[in-house]
């Protein structure tokens, strides 16, 4: 067995999964563990965000944490490997692998094999496999063949092999060749020394490393050397004008503008809901109609229900009747439960309704879906509902949660809101949004009465629903508000 096998054996590599849905990249937002902790196989290392949620993310291997590839903010693509174990840490050092120890050894060109066993695949979703290959470096004239002490062990960490310095080469220079003040080694007109996770993050800030004096050991560009050739450009500076410097002051509030704004990267969750909206709005023809209606005798039954035994440890609140009333006019209108496919030009009516439910996050909008709500009974849907709210809080909803919805809810009356024109959820037929509920005089049994008084407000898609079908589902939505006992005689 070469060294080199042994050490791909040894230490492995937890590469980003890939979680499905169609999602390529992902934040790392909290490491769990650091280099020289002990891990177990199953043992939650870090949490990352997707395009749709936080996941926590498990190591498939025991052994003690070698390194961490990437720090906390920055955005891996899935199948790039983020942590690496040592998997036999009693095992003492690996011999250094031959292209370290042979002067005429090229650099590799194939991807390392992926080690046998388990793959680093997050629980429940497939991984797709991995493209990515490591191309050979060129030489350049004028260099010699064999690495140089300092490059040699940076080239060893760059292939995720161990930090210590490799083997001194069978043929070695003349002299100990010095690095350049950019990284570069003297003589050698080849791009700055640096980690993957430094390149990344001066690109990221827009720094050049070649114009960043090192001061990591062998002429190495560090993470603070990088920051530090941000902060002089992030300063904030006076206006500079050509010609003759003015004496006059200038025009008040235009030199402090910039120190008093804020500017935050959109990626996550706000990112990929910003982009599902527009492509919503400008694809689907959407429709919205309004509707008032007098809630008294629901408010009620929502009290009501509160003391029913069957309903104890369970969340009743207005949220859950409105659902319950959704669900009941869609079994009365089942061809609202469509979805339209652009590609193959044709309506998909669905027997099963999975109900979604708009939910503001910290990370922005999420709408996680109630699987087969049709069909549950009220304690549960309360329980679902219950738990998906709190999921969605917590920053723990799953990806399979918010794919697959049918029909979306939006509660904008907890904002004091009394309704809106909602966009509809990708893929989707229909929205309703739930307005405030507000004591407001009201025409009741021909005497006008303080009544509690809503708005629902219907977004649908015009290709799938016409103008009278939307209207009558909209309709019977608030009839059984209106008159709860619908949800018997109707249900």
């Amino acid at each position: 067995m070469t060294a080199s096998t042994a050490r791909a054996q040894r230490f492995r590599e937890f590469k980003m999964p890939d979680v499905g849905e169609g999602l390529t990249e992902a934040e790392i937002l909290k490491w769990y563990v650091q280099p020289g902790d002990t891990v177990t196989d199953g043992q939650v290392v870090c949490e990352v965000e997707t395009a749709k949620a936080a996941v926590e993310l498990p190591i498939p291997y025991d052994g003690v944490v070698h390194e961490l590839n990437f720090g906390e903010g920055v955005t891996v693509d899935v199948g790039t490997a983020i942590i690496s174990v040592d998997t036999d840490p009693g095992a003492g050092p690996v011999a250094a692998p031959a292209a370290q120890q042979a002067p005429q050894a090229a650099a590799p060109t194939e991807e390392e094999a992926e080690p046998q066993g388990r793959q680093a695949v997050l629980v429940g979703y497939g991984a797709a496999p991995s493209s990515t290959k490591r191309r050979a470096r060129k030489p350049q004239a004028g260099v010699p063949a064999q690495p140089e002490p300092a490059r040699a062990a940076l080239q060893a960490e760059l292939n995720g092999r161990a930090a210590a310095a490799p083997a001194a080469p069978a043929v070695r220079p003349a002299a100990p060749v010095a690095p350049a003040a950019n990284g570069a080694v003297a003589g050698h007109p080849g791009r700055p020394l640096a980690k993957p996770p430094v390149r990344k993050l001066a690109k990221d800030l827009g720094i050049d490393l070649a114009a960043i004096v090192p001061t990591g050991p062998d002429g190495v560009i560090t993470r603070e050397d990088v920051h530090a050739a941000v902060t002089p450009a992030a300063a904030p500076s006076t206006t500079e004008t050509p010609g003759p410097v003015s004496a006059a002051p200038a025009e008040p509030g235009l030199v402090d503008a910039a120190a008093r704004e804020r500017r935050v990267p959109v990626k996550g969750v706000r990112k990929a809901t910003a982009q599902a909206m527009v492509t919503s709005a400008f694809t689907a023809p959407h429709v919205t109609e309004f509707i008032t209606v007098d809630v008294t005798r629901t408010m009620k039954l929502v009290q009501e229900l509160k003391q029913d035994p069957d309903m104890a440890g369970l969340r009743v609140n207005p949220l859950l009747l409105v659902a319950r009333a959704f669900l009941v006019a869609l079994k009365r209108h089942p061809e609202v439960n469509a979805a339209w496919d652009e590609a193959r030009q044709e309506i998909v009516y669905k027997d099963y309704v999975n109900l979604g439910i708009a939910a503001a996050t910290p990370r922005g909008l999420i709408v996680p879906n109630i699987k087969d709500a049709g069909v549950k009974t009220l304690p549960q849907l309360a329980a679902e509902l219950g738990d998906l709210v709190a999921t969605a809080r917590e920053g723990k909803t799953s990806p399979a949660a918010m794919t697959g919805g049918t029909v979306t809810i939006t509660n904008v009356g907890v904002f004091g809101v009394d309704t809106g024109t909602p966009i509809l959820n990708p893929g989707e037929s229909a929205i309703l949004a739930f307005g405030a509920v507000k004591l407001q005089p009201w025409v009741h049994k021909g005497k006008v009465k303080a009544r509690q008084v809503t708005t629902l407000a219907l977004s649908f898609d015009h290709r799938l629903i016409d103008g009278e079908l939307g209207s009558k589902l909209l309709a019977d939505i608030a009839a059984v508000l209106e008159r709860p006992k619908r949800l018997i005689t109707w249900g």
